[in-house]
């Protein structure tokens, strides 16, 4: 796989501030219980399912990605990364036409879990925030051959990447019984 010829270009670096700030604001606005629901049909309450599984898939991606590099495998470190970058933006599609057309279920679990589910929802919504601009970096540095920046990046970006990826499944595991 060729890379591609991006200049190290300011006005990369603002597109990629641009969709970074976007995602988690239009989430945010989707979230809020006062924004009416749209009526996208019964199928969308099968995403949340699917969004599991979407993680999970995910999560063996960044593996395989981090794997891949450990063994000097450019090319297939590359197939990961991309499969894993492709997960993550249908994961996000799917998630927005989720809370597009439902409201958020609320968690029932009693005792202890109850505030280790809210420590992991909350340390994995923090972190999936900030890792957007991370990953949106990496990519673009390792597309514009820029590979030593691509390396400092992934420094930050994997491990947030997995964890959220990891919490993703974790929360969607604890929540699963509560889904109508």
């Amino acid at each position: 796989m060729a890379t591609l010829s991006l200049p190290n270009d300011k006005k990369y670096n603002r597109i990629i501030n641009i969709i970074a700030v976007a995602i988690p604001v239009v989430v945010a606005i989707l979230l809020n219980p006062r924004i009416p629901k749209v009526d996208l049909g019964e199928w969308t309450q099968m995403l949340p399912h699917l969004n599991g599984v979407i993680n999970s898939l995910t999560t063996l991606a960044l593996l395989a990605g981090f794997y891949f590099i450990k063994q000097n495998n450019i090319a297939m470190h590359r197939r990961a990364m991309t499969i894993a970058f492709g997960l993550g933006a249908i994961f996000l599609v799917s998630y927005v036409l989720y809370h597009l057309s439902n409201d958020s279920t609320p968690f029932g679990g009693e005792g202890i879990i109850r505030p280790i589910y809210y420590f992991l929802l909350i340390s994995h919504i923090t972190l999936s925030i900030g890792v957007v601009w991370f990953v949106l970096r990496a990519i673009y540095f390792a597309l514009s051959n820029q590979i030593d920046l691509h390396r400092k990046v992934v420094k930050w970006a994997f491990p947030i990447w997995l964890y959220v990826s990891i919490t993703g499944v974790v929360v969607y595991l604890m929540i699963r019984p509560y889904y109508q």
